[in-house]
């Protein structure tokens, strides 16, 4: 009875035809199962396609703001105070604002400078021109007074178009000490009208003629030029 009952056993444990008895004693291993999560879902994907679109979108903007830029007048050299703004004075230059009211405080270039426009103050070369730099002509009337200026009180930036204080310093009368005369302020922030050119001279000119635009309704106009003649002439300009 034992040994039918074992050998019943060992038949029912015995493998399948066909089939290798397994060597592994933990069993066959388990299917694999494949993730049932899309791609699309994945964090790090999502984070690589906001970069991409974010990347694209500012080099499209650096794309389209590369030419950007507003045409403005500048000063082709040094204007002063005074001195009417002519289109052979300007230059146009190609400047990036950071926004249009910026842009607004300077003269456009898209047109011809107003007729008879003044510069209210000096203008630099090269400095774009401010509105507010900008006044109208008056009507009243300047003299043109010449000035024999020593070349040593003459500024090397002196110009046509400069604005500069016109000082005199009454010479000393013989025996009268050394005691130092007191400049006086002649014509204060007076507009250069020419400055002749000195390469005619045959040698080293140790004098400079200026000529300067004074108002006409100056007060003691008459005095001031009398006193030019009776001193010596220094100019100075303010920077």
């Amino acid at each position: 009875m034992s040994r039918r009952g074992a050998g019943f056993g060992a038949r029912a444990d015995a493998p399948g035809r066909g089939t290798p008895p397994s060597t592994d004693p933990a069993g066959p291993s388990p299917a694999a199962v494949r993730s049932g999560t899309s791609r699309w879902r994945d964090p790090r994907l999502l984070v690589g396609l906001v970069v991409v679109a974010v990347c694209t979108l500012l080099g499209a903007r650096l794309l389209a703001g590369a030419d950007d830029t507003v045409a403005v007048w500048a000063a082709r050299d040094a204007l002063g105070r005074g001195q009417q703004v002519t289109a052979d004075l300007v230059v146009r230059r190609q400047v990036r604002f950071q926004d249009q009211a910026d842009a607004d405080r300077y003269l456009s270039a898209d047109t011809i400078p107003p007729a008879g426009a003044v510069v209210s103050r000096p203008v630099g070369a090269g400095e774009l021109l401010p509105r507010a730099a900008l006044g109208r002509s008056l009507d009243s009337p300047t003299t043109q007074v010449p000035l024999s200026v020593p070349a040593d009180a003459l500024p090397a930036t002196v110009r046509t178009g400069s604005s500069v204080d016109v000082w005199v310093t009454p010479q000393r009368p013989a025996g009268a000490g050394s005691a130092s005369a007191r400049s006086q302020l002649l014509f204060d922030d007076v507009t250069v009208v020419a400055v002749p050119d000195e390469n005619g001279s045959l040698g080293p000119a140790t004098t400079r003629q200026v000529i300067v635009g004074v108002p006409t309704g100056t007060t003691r106009l008459a005095a001031s030029i009398a006193a030019l003649s009776a001193g010596d002439v220094l100019l100075t300009v303010e920077r």
